[in-house]
């Protein structure tokens, strides 16, 4: 056993590169000035989470080789807009590549643009009689460059927030804009990696309609509530376990939405043949359910302001429910086998629930630590569970009892519909301990 151990980790550090033996050089010295340099606005706590952090940075960098651009491609350019800043936010209306590219407004503003872009060349390839592959492609490669702007937005906005005053600066994860912000790159990402280890590039016309939607939200919540102004953090928040809890929600949010597409994606295939259009059943739900948010948001009141850009949002869902209708087919043609989506759903949603899981022990660690209790079945904690409990029996019931297949798909868009009204509808509906991001 000790003789087929050393073989097996010797051969692992033989695939090791030049490249990934420099990759985790960089990593470590970058965390470790950080350390130093910025040691004396950090607590125990922080700096062991940046300490742990840089091992698994370098395992993910080498584990999955296109993560090791986007982190120093990301690095460079969030270094570049910090040093161009010199202390002065005032810069960012001044230097060009601030201005039109680094700032964090800027670069979250590319973000939306290269998403809905990477959403239009997806949904081509499905419909491009010669040049699907190359639509796909070009969509795959959007999404990249979506998830760059998104990092180095997310970066620079950490740094500003710093600036404007030392009580004021944290991890952008706080609140509905910043979260939307990170639950765009994750899904994305998550998306990319399946994407790769796949070989199929059809989904990505699918999972970039759940990013789509959530930039559309982001646009118009910042277009309305100026959601984008970095506001000082409530007392509740300044928590060094925001940096943790936060980031493993929104693992399990990215890839529960992720297997939901996927989940359509396999209805779709399943149902192309169907010439009965009334018993399209997905195709419909899909376009009720988008035309349904700017309803929930009028019902709510939120929805007045800006009421044009939400009669613009349905009549998009309607032409992308319309589309599919009529191109079901050939959209079927190109989507990966049963066997592939099924497993893509089930892989998807187990890292979901981890993570999700690991969120809700956090979550309660943190409770105890602000409110001096571990539950208090609050109504975000509650929705919470039923989230839980719901990917939980999905789990089971694969393990357990095989569940493949149709109905697998249809509980994991009922999982979808859980988890969005978990993460958006109890901010609009309910109130509790949670309501940092009111509409």
């Amino acid at each position: 056993m000790t003789t087929t151990t050393l073989t097996l980790n010797e051969s692992w550090l033989s695939r090791r590169t030049a490249y990934d033996w420099a990759f985790a050089l960089a990593v470590v010295a970058g965390g470790l000035f950080a350390l130093l340099r910025y040691q004396a606005s950090m607590d125990g706590y922080e700096k062991a989470i940046l300490l742990g952090t840089l091992p698994a940075m370098v395992w993910l960098g080498w584990s999955w080789r296109p993560l090791r651009t986007l982190m120093l491609g990301v690095a460079v350019a969030a270094v570049l807009a910090i040093v161009s800043y010199r202390g002065d936010l005032a810069r960012a209306d001044e230097v060009f590549w601030l201005k039109y590219f680094l700032s964090s407004q800027s670069a979250i503003l590319w973000m939306s643009v290269l998403f809905f872009m990477a959403t239009v060349f997806y949904w081509l390839g499905f419909f491009s009689q010669r040049q699907a592959d190359a639509m796909e492609l070009i969509g795959s490669r959007l999404t990249w460059a979506a998830v760059v702007m998104a990092l180095i937005g997310t970066m620079v906005r950490w740094y500003e927030s710093h600036q404007i005053g030392p009580d004021i600066g944290h991890i952008p994860v706080s609140n509905l804009y910043e979260v939307f912000v990170l639950f765009c790159w994750m899904t994305a990402l998550f998306y990319l990696y399946y994407e790769e280890r796949y070989r199929t590039r059809a989904l990505g016309a699918f999972v970039m309609l759940v990013v789509s939607a959530a930039v559309g939200f982001l646009l118009w919540y910042t277009l309305v509530r100026e959601a984008h102004e970095i506001q000082p953090l409530v007392p509740a928040l300044q928590s060094w376990w925001m940096k943790i809890h936060v980031p493993a929600n929104f693992v399990g949010y990215g890839t529960f939405a992720l297997a939901a597409m996927v989940a359509f994606a396999y209805l779709i295939k399943q149902q192309a043949a169907e010439t009965r259009w009334y018993k399209l059943t997905p195709i419909w739900l899909l376009g009720v359910a988008l035309c349904f948010v700017p309803v929930a948001f009028r019902l709510r009141g939120v929805g007045e302001a800006g009421g044009s850009y939400w009669v613009g949002y349905a009549a998009i869902s309607a032409l992308i429910a319309f589309g599919i209708l009529l191109g079901r087919k050939r959209i079927a043609a190109r989507l990966p086998a049963f066997e592939v989506l099924d497993d893509v759903m089930y892989k998807a949603i187990a890292v979901g629930f981890a993570f999700f899981t690991i969120a809700t022990v956090l979550g309660a660690l943190w409770a105890a630590d602000a409110w001096g209790g571990y539950w208090s079945w609050d109504p975000k904690e509650t929705w919470a569970l039923i989230v839980w409990l719901n990917y939980a029996a999905w789990l089971h019931m694969r393990l357990v009892k095989g569940l493949r297949g149709t109905i697998a798909s249809w509980w994991a868009l009922v999982g979808l519909a859980v988890t969005t009204f978990a993460f958006l509808g109890v901010n609009m509906f309910l109130s509790g301990l949670h309501s940092y991001g009111t509409l």
